[in-house]
């Protein structure tokens, strides 16, 4: 079974094909390629650029999602300041196609 390492939005996710992953939003496109910071199959481990370079991890999107309400307030005491402010990160689903 091939296992790999790629980089999404500054984030390292192991996946193996048939994985669902959540990344940062990759805008309106249905599938994604990433090229693989390291493979595994088996015990041998694959982390040489060069040859990692002609292999690429192909991704299709799922689904576009919404993360938690993330909420930040700022407040002085005495000073009649008081903001209130929230925020969703867009998110996508992906779903690990090949590891080719």
């Amino acid at each position: 079974m091939k296992k790999a390492v790629i980089a999404c939005g500054g984030i390292q996710h192991l996946v193996a094909e048939g994985d669902e992953i959540v990344v940062n939003y990759v805008g309106d496109l249905k599938t994604v390629d990433f090229t693989p910071l390291a493979l595994i199959e088996g015990k041998d481990t694959l982390v040489d650029g060069n040859k990692l370079s002609a292999l690429k991890v192909s991704a299709k999107v799922v689904e576009d999602l919404k993360g938690d309400k993330v909420i930040s307030i700022r407040y002085k005491a005495k000073k009649r300041v008081n903001t209130k402010r929230g925020h969703r990160q867009k998110l996508s689903k992906l779903s690990i196609v090949s590891i080719k």
